[in-house]
């Protein structure tokens, strides 16, 4: 979900249109849900529709940036994010067409739960009172929202497929970002192309696995309706990709963070608005406390 052009540490003034560039990149993933539901009414699996829509971006990456295949195929360590990428990508999309969308949003943000622990591992991070902080409102918000009513001191986890695909897309998504840090001196292109390759590596191979055991269809014959639906959608996340390049490169990455969890919110407000979502105490209480962990991880640099 995050462009090569996260990874550059950019120190130039704030200003409105950067601001409402990263805006809109949060808003075409918040909303995203909704065209891959209308894919999956179409016949057309969510983790297919993942592949058509990176394949895509990675057939233009490739006529433009022929160079970067090289490197990514030189590059071992750029694979690792190749498998971050690709997960985060297959693991989001297919949850928020079959899940309740404002609760997997919010258990996939647990983002910086999983941040402090990889930042630890492989950028060798110190683990900061602040750092401690987050990880207790990450948990804490994560238990309210998992726990079962009624459930007494049961451990909270996951309840279904969706939540499980939300938390395992939001670890992936934690890596995703520390691999881009540790990954920032490999050339942009390179890095882009890692993450869309991912997105049609992961999801062709968990969609080929699961069809061949007759879990999910294969992909249908090509059918105006959905081609068309994957060319509009290609193009969204393309300008989308650009906006974020356009509005990180100029603007700090704690006001980068912070502007980008306006996807919560267009997320929440578009599902509870179509029926794809319920909001519930217990749910805004969890949620608070999570995007409170998000928050802190913005400002704490």
């Amino acid at each position: 979900m995050t462009p090569a052009a996260a990874g550059r540490d950019v120190r130039t003034a704030p200003g409105l249109l950067p601001a409402l560039a990263l805006a809109f990149n949060a808003l075409v993933w918040g909303v995203s849900w909704w065209p891959f539901r209308e894919l999956q009414a179409l016949g057309l699996h969510p983790l297919w529709a993942t592949v058509l829509v990176y394949g895509i971006a990675v057939l233009l990456i490739l006529a433009t940036r022929r160079r970067a295949l090289g490197t990514l195929l030189r590059t071992p360590s750029l694979w690792l994010l190749v498998l971050a990428s690709g997960t985060t990508n297959a693991a989001f999309n297919w949850a928020m067409v079959i899940g309740d969308v404002v609760r997997v949003i919010l258990l996939f943000y647990l983002m910086p739960l999983w941040a402090v622990l990889l930042s630890r591992l492989v950028l060798k991070e110190a683990f900061t009172p602040t750092a401690a902080l987050r990880v207790a409102l990450a948990l804490a918000g994560a238990f309210i929202v998992l726990k079962p009513a009624g459930a007494g001191v049961a451990l909270p986890l996951p309840q279904s497929l969706p939540d499980w695909l939300a938390v395992l897309g939001g670890f992936s998504f934690a890596l995703n970002n520390v691999m881009l840090r540790h990954q920032a001196h490999r050339p942009e292109e390179a890095r882009a192309l890692a993450m869309f390759c991912g997105g049609v590596l992961v999801a062709g191979t968990l969609a080929s696995t699961l069809a061949s055991q007759a879990l999910m269809p294969w992909l249908p014959a090509p059918h105006t309706g959905w081609l068309l639906a994957i060319g509009a959608l290609s193009l969204a996340f393309l300008v989308s990709n650009l906006a974020l390049q356009y509005g990180a490169s100029r603007l700090p990455a704690n006001v980068t963070s912070v502007v980008m969890l306006c996807e919560v919110v267009f997320a929440t407000l578009s599902a509870t608005a179509l029926g794809a979502g319920t909001l519930t105490p217990t749910v805004l209480m969890g949620g608070a406390l999570i995007l409170a962990a998000a928050l802190l991880s913005a400002f704490e640099r």
